[in-house]
């Protein structure tokens, strides 16, 4: 089982959701959780992750982590091309480095065009930028590619994303 991760932010909290699915050619997800935080830090450039990994934890917390194969997160693995960890990179750390995580990104970053791969879905002339941790940057790029969905992105992460962001 994989287990995609996203956190919209709100007036006075965050609202985590997690979606579980079994294979790449899912269209819907197995389970969602939703978990709602209040007094989240507040935005500190460079250090996204402080404010974000607490709410993708909170999910995590109501997953059995024995079942999942890996996570998908929106964001980056790394930041830089010297390995300084991103979002992905400190949740791997905070799962003890037993999960593998694969960041899906939508923008690109200047400093780490050497720890991502861009991938191209449907007719979308404009990337995924995919990294990971845990298993090898290829298949994690591969898998993303082949997710359900004609699209830029995959239908499940649209799914996560529509769910994180209504009320």
């Amino acid at each position: 089982m994989y287990l995609a991760l996203d956190v919209h932010y709100k007036t006075n909290y965050a609202k985590s959701v997690g979606v579980t699915f079994l294979t790449k050619d899912d269209k819907a997800p197995q389970d969602v959780i939703i978990e709602s935080l209040k007094d989240i830090e507040p935005y500190q450039p460079g250090e996204f992750y402080k404010r974000e990994l607490p709410c993708l934890l909170e999910v995590i917390a109501k997953v059995d982590l024995n079942s999942i194969e890996a996570i998908i997160v929106d964001g980056y693995v790394y930041i830089d091309n010297d390995g300084h960890y991103g979002l992905g990179g400190y949740l791997y750390q905070a799962l003890d480095n037993k999960i593998p995580i694969i960041g899906v990104a939508k923008r690109a970053f200047h400093a780490n065009k050497e720890t991502v791969k861009e991938v191209f879905r449907g007719e979308s002339n404009s990337p995924l930028y995919v990294s990971a941790i845990g298993m090898d940057l290829e298949v994690a790029a591969q898998f993303i590619k082949e997710m359900h969905g004609n699209h830029r992105h995959p239908t499940l992460l649209k799914i996560l994303d529509a769910i994180t962001k209504t009320e």
